[in-house]
């Protein structure tokens, strides 16, 4: 059995991910980000003076291209490599997109859940109406 995702929860206030966040944020080892860092030149974490690496959203996002090339669509390196070089702006288009339609699904849940307890709170005052 593989590793499962843990996605990040990502925060306003919060500006740096670690490596094994993003690591579990895609299933993957750590090792991989590493190596996919030496591979890619859009991947590029901050590195604090003692070599941690710490990822941004921005960050995050250039991984997930990557990802997206080499994992779901099975693509070599080298293959991702050229298709980042011609495509960069459609796989990034692609991404932010992505990004725009979760955040958007995510605003619909919660305003779908403050509809429902509207609606409960409506039910209950119109029960005491009733009951007057």
């Amino acid at each position: 059995m593989g590793k499962r995702k843990k996605p990040i929860q990502f925060n306003d206030k919060r500006l740096y991910y670690s490596i094994q966040e993003v690591a579990d944020h895609f299933a993957v080892n750590v090792s991989l980000l590493r190596f996919w860092e030496k591979e890619f030149d859009n991947i590029r974490p901050k590195k604090t003076a003692g070599g941690t690496r710490q990822f941004t959203r921005e960050d995050i996002q250039q991984v997930e291209i990557v990802y997206h090339l080499v994992k779901e669509k099975g693509m070599t390196l080298e293959g991702a490599r050229q298709s980042l070089k011609t495509k960069k702006d459609d796989e990034t288009k692609r991404v932010e997109a992505l990004a725009r339609l979760t955040d958007i699904k995510k605003e619909l849940l919660e305003l779908e859940e403050e509809f429902d307890k509207l609606h409960e709170i409506q039910k209950y005052n119109k029960t005491i109406k009733t009951e007057e």
